[in-house]
């Protein structure tokens, strides 16, 4: 039996990155074997055990067959016969395809970076040179490869895709691979990139192979949909939705809120042409895109809802500066702020990005969202239980109840704002 580390954690051990994950896989093992070791199993679809000690993942070497389409279409065969180099020879990258004996690798995962690596395919050689290059054509048997290539570009943004590596991607749309990816691994692999430090690129290479346009054709039709040069410098939509992406990754926005200012301005991709560069309505035709976005790739709810809000509202937040106490109330109750106050904060980051994901607009100040923010803590300290008790008294019922607490509530707010600094100078 012999085991070696392998894959992200030799790369970024390599790279000098913090090691986060630390996979394994062991050559000349059985399964029995690995369970009389107390080798806990734990894989579905092929021979993977947790160690009884590290809880760290353990994978038999093994082998794949492509016998049908997509992501699942693969006969795994796991084997004391499979050499290191047969499994090295499945991974998708030769920059994940380098493995490290176990006896070089300390605690903490790092190595003697003179050891003798095993790298028949290699990636020593990409990582020096800063290039993305698939390890054999077995790459183009899974799909999902042309996402996670898509995403390691989000994440190591300085490196290059080779481009025989970006020509096949390009022969595997055009074959209709991407037709058979699961929605699962789709909003998987977009979410992990994402959350990298420069998640535009993601989107980049997946419309140059082509993916864009199957994954998310929503988003694809963006591009070329000119906007009015006067709220939008950089006219194209499509360069504007990856600009408000960037700038929600630069101020280390969540997940969530980088899906809402991914999904804020799908409807102006239908917008009819005799009417651009002007998009009236986009607002609710994002939101019913964005909601059949979500079912489709199995979006977690509370992003979908959070991208709907910004989708519907994000319009009237940025022209809240010119809105009484009375309307910032109802504004808030449609965000549904006062019963969700830390979703609101949620929306008026994605909003702020919105604001300053243009040509030139990159560092504007966005006043709106402390303001917001003051308005909504106003409306949240108005103690409502008296007043609901003072208008019962008075014979109030119901809706007239309803209104007294919403008079308070604009009240609170109009003093909030009287008081804030600066107030006087912008009334």
């Amino acid at each position: 039996m012999q085991i070696y580390m392998v894959g992200g954690a030799v790369r970024d051990g390599l790279l000098g990155l913090p090691v986060q994950d630390r996979d394994w896989v062991v050559v000349g093992a059985t399964p029995e074997e690995m369970a009389a070791r107390g080798f806990v199993p734990v894989g579905k679809d092929f021979p993977v055990f947790l160690h009884p000690q590290t809880h760290e993942e353990y994978a038999l070497a093994r082998t794949e067959r492509k016998s049908g389409r997509g992501y699942r279409g693969f006969t795994v065969l796991a084997s004391p016969d499979v050499t290191l180099q047969e499994d090295l020879a499945r991974r998708d990258l030769t920059i994940n395809s380098i493995a490290a004996c176990a006896d070089w690798t300390g605690a903490k995962g790092l190595f003697d970076s003179n050891a003798d690596l095993i790298d028949p395919y290699g990636g020593q050689r990409d990582l020096q040179a800063r290039v993305l290059r698939h390890v054999t054509a077995a790459f183009a048997e899974d799909p999902v490869r042309i996402l996670r290539v898509a995403r390691f570009a989000a994440r190591f943004h300085d490196f290059s895709i080779a481009p025989e590596t970006m020509a096949l991607m390009r022969r595997m749309v055009q074959a209709g691979e991407a037709d058979h990816l699961v929605p699962e691994r789709v909003w998987q692999e977009l979410a992990r990139g994402l959350m990298e430090a420069h998640p535009a690129r993601m989107f980049d290479v997946l419309r140059e192979c082509g993916a864009l346009a199957v994954v998310l054709p929503e988003l694809e039709r963006l591009w070329g949909v000119p906007q009015t040069a006067s709220h939008h410098p950089e006219i194209d939509t499509g360069v504007h939705v990856m600009m408000v992406l960037q700038t929600a990754a630069r101020l280390h926005a969540p997940l969530a809120v980088r899906w809402a200012c991914l999904m804020h301005d799908l409807g102006k991709g239908t917008t009819p042409a005799d009417v651009l560069p002007r998009h009236l309505g986009h607002e609710q035709r994002s939101s019913t895109l964005l909601k059949a976005v979500g079912q489709r790739l199995r979006v977690p709810t509370e992003c979908t809802e959070l991208a709907d809000v910004v989708a519907r509202e994000h319009g009237n937040i940025h022209r809240s500066a010119g809105l009484n106490a009375a309307a910032l109330l109802r504004l808030l109750e449609r965000c549904d702020a006062l019963r969700k106050p830390e979703r609101f904060a949620d929306v008026l980051l994605a909003c702020e990005c919105d604001a300053r994901g243009r040509l030139g607009l990159e560092e504007s100040a966005y006043p709106q969202r402390p303001r917001l923010q003051q308005a909504l803590a106003a409306a949240l300290a108005v103690a409502t239980e008296p007043i609901a008790r003072a208008a019962q008294a008075r014979g109030a019922r119901g809706p007239q109840i309803g209104a007294a607490v919403q008079q308070a509530r604009a009240e609170a707010i109009a003093r909030a704002l009287e008081a804030a600094p600066g107030a006087a100078a912008s009334s």
